[in-house]
């Protein structure tokens, strides 16, 4: 069969990927065309649009680019016209994808959706146009379930993939060596993938090595962005900066910044202390305040329903404050042990590993018994 897939992000790419394994392992002779990036087009995913050209973050900075996202649009429904796959799947980046389940549905092509839009999180009422354009929703948290059955619409949870990825990664005993690590304890700064995150979070994240000098800071950089983002903080004492090794920079951390979003969950779920950072453009962060209904910005926060992890946000977001926090969850520090006791309870709720196979087995199951004439 067919099966066309849109991630829009680097976390999507890393699930997307997994994801793909599921499919392959239940349609060994798939055919997978779509947009993503290097993990997914290394499972077999025939390219046709990196993330790195497609990730915009906060309502001004996608104001900034509607002419750039209004092409990207069109050039995804006509290659999908083209294509014409037995299945559409769509992995988070609701912004883009939801537009185009509604395209996909309008020409007769089945919509399957993994990882839900937080449409729990703002704008509950979007979940009757998911009900209406997608014919299969598989979500990652079990709350969503719940969420879901309010509107009537049935979904099916699969688990979490970030367990998947989380399973499958083997520390690299050579990393310190490798990347020119001195034995001194490593504080991992992750600032997101996107050019918008690391210019408004990484100069603050680095600010803070001078209160701790004992420890070296590494930036877990990520290829798909211009190298030339990270040039400003690459001759800093006590910084060194890695590139796409973000769990081996986590596993010899012993504490942790990092950007909000999916790498906050890792991170968790690594067992690393960390403290949350986010920052946005003023405008971004002012219709935020104004849509957003959860109290947290962390998964990890949202998943357990209460404070887990520290989130410093917006105004909160100084070289003080984020050095304060971090020395509370160091070695040593008042809020460790209880920190690494919530992870505990965490991963419990998060659930085993298994998910993107099991999701990638069930949609090819769907998409046999939904198409008319198909040999199951």
């Amino acid at each position: 069969m067919k099966y066309y897939l849109i991630a829009g992000e680097r976390s999507g790419d890393l699930h997307g990927s997994n994801l793909i394994k599921g499919i392959l392992e239940k349609d060994p002779d798939a055919q997978l065309r779509g947009w993503g990036g290097d993990l997914m087009a290394a499972e077999g995913l025939e390219l046709v649009k990196h993330y790195r050209d497609t990730a915009f973050m906060g309502f001004l900075e996608v104001a900034r680019n509607i002419f750039t996202i209004r092409e990207l649009l069109a050039l995804c429904k006509e290659d999908l016209l083209s294509y014409r796959p037995d299945a559409l799947i769509l992995i988070d980046y609701a912004g883009f994808n939801l537009r185009i389940a509604s395209f996909a549905r309008q020409h007769g092509i089945r919509v399957l959706y993994y990882i839900s839009p937080k449409v729990w999180a703002w704008n509950e009422k979007r979940a009757f146009h998911i009900r209406k354009v997608v014919d299969r929703m598989y979500v990652i948290f079990p709350f969503e379930v719940d969420f879901y059955k309010r509107f009537g619409y049935e979904v099916e949870y699969v688990g979490n993939p970030l367990m998947d990825a989380i399973a499958a990664f083997r520390p690299n005993p050579d990393f310190r060596s490798l990347n020119g690590l001195s034995g001194k304890p490593v504080v991992a700064l992750l600032p997101g993938s996107r050019r918008q995150e690391i210019e408004g979070m990484l100069k603050t994240m680095v600010a803070v090595q001078a209160d701790f000098p004992e420890h070296q800071f590494v930036i877990a950089a990520v290829n798909s962005l211009d190298k030339q983002l990270y040039e400003p903080f690459a001759n800093l004492p006590g910084i060194t900066i890695v590139f796409d090794q973000a769990y081996d920079v986590l596993h010899v951390a012993e504490a942790a910044l990092v950007t909000s979003g999916t790498a906050t969950l890792e991170t968790a779920l690594l067992k690393v202390p960390e403290v949350v950072c986010y920052r946005t453009s003023g405008i971004s962060y002012w219709v935020a305040k104004r849509l957003i209904k959860v109290k947290f910005i962390s998964l990890a926060n949202l998943i357990a329903g209460r404070e887990i992890v520290r989130e410093l946000i917006q105004h909160e977001l100084t070289p003080q404050k984020v050095s304060d926090e971090l020395r509370r969850i160091l070695p040593g520090g008042p809020e460790r042990k209880r920190l690494l006791e919530d992870y505990e309870e965490l991963a419990g709720l998060v659930g085993p590993a298994g998910a993107s196979r099991k999701a990638g087995s069930s949609m090819v199951n769907w998409v046999r018994e939904n198409n008319p004439g198909m040999q199951i």
